[in-house]
């Protein structure tokens, strides 16, 4: 029925359907100057949904190695597997075993007590999923599910609906040389209504040669990774406990008192997601001092407020 839905949606000509798309780009601002192939050509709602950028001027991505970026133009928020962690979220929106899939217990053992990002696409985003670091794959595999919607309201209704649904499971590992240096990570593409597929095509320039990704490949962070079918979808990816901090205007927009959203009224506390663009910054690598570095530091920093206010700020 999902499938039957995307075709009506998607692919069935209608009269007048030009127009209507030609509408819905205004109604959902998209930016068609930004897209690789004349605006005219996107005929059908499936080619506007399946649309590829220029996104390597459009999309810019930080010099450092070490920064990790979104996988999507997607409504973003953090959480911890960690019941000491702020962002402790455990199984609000997902069970963790059922996410990763309960028969890998190499990998529930590795992202147990680790943080979590969840990047939702709506409709009128760019639906190409990009490589949010670089490293080697350690495994890839795809768990069976159903295509339940994944809006916040359904979600809110729904146990746990992300690990419920059809979904594809990549394992990196960025401590490899010209790697992130992030530890292993996660990458889960989580489809939802109306998707009828995710195609793994990763490519080193462009959209070019498309290729299948299997163990042992090395992925370039911001390469294009993967394309959802039509319909809702949703990433996630899990770092190992104690490797990764997510950038501080993400984490103070989740705890804005200011804004509200369905998320907030349900779970009864702060919750907003963020809007983010594709190759954008979302986190860093975690660098822990020893307790020596941690007091020379302060020390420095003691010292340096004494003669500045600027520094004190």
């Amino acid at each position: 029925m999902s499938a039957v839905l995307g075709f009506l949606n998607f692919d069935l000509p209608l009269p007048g359907r030009q127009r209507a798309i030609r509408s819905r780009i205004r109604a959902l601002g998209i930016d068609v100057d930004e897209c690789l192939e004349d605006p005219d050509s996107l005929n059908t709602p499936r080619k506007l949904f399946e649309r590829q950028i220029r996104y390597w001027q459009c999309r810019p991505i930080p010099a450092a190695v070490d920064r990790i970026v979104s996988p999507a133009d997607a409504r973003m928020i953090a959480g911890s597997f960690d019941r000491h962690s702020s962002l402790f979220l455990k199984e609000k929106f997902f069970s963790f075993p059922e996410l990763l899939g309960e028969d890998k217990p190499q990998w529930l053992r590795t992202f147990n007590g680790g943080d979590f990002a969840i990047f939702r696409l709506t409709p009128d985003k760019y639906h190409y999923n990009h490589l949010p670091v670089s490293g080697q794959v350690a495994d890839i595999y795809e768990i069976s599910g159903s295509c339940h919607s994944c809006n916040p309201g359904a979600v809110v209704s729904q146990v746990t609906p992300y690990s419920k649904n059809r979904r594809v499971v990549t394992i990196i590992d960025t401590d490899v040389p010209g790697g992130t240096g992030v530890g292993l990570v996660a990458m889960i593409e989580i489809v939802a209504m109306m998707i009828g597929d995710i195609v793994q095509c990763y490519s080193i320039h462009g959209y070019d040669d498309p290729l299948d990704i299997g163990t042992g490949m090395f992925l370039e962070r911001g390469r294009p990774k993967s394309l959802y079918r039509p319909g809702s979808s949703v990433d996630v990816l899990i770092f190992q406990p104690h490797r990764v901090v997510f950038s501080e205007d993400i984490l103070a927009n989740m705890q804005r008192q200011d804004v509200t959203s369905r998320f907030t009224r349900h779970f009864r506390a702060p919750l907003v997601e963020t809007d983010v663009k594709v190759r954008s910054e979302v986190g860093k690598k975690l660098i822990v001092q020893s307790s020596k570095a941690k007091g020379e530091s302060e020390k420095r920093r003691v010292q340096g407020a004494k003669g500045s206010r600027v520094q004190e700020l």
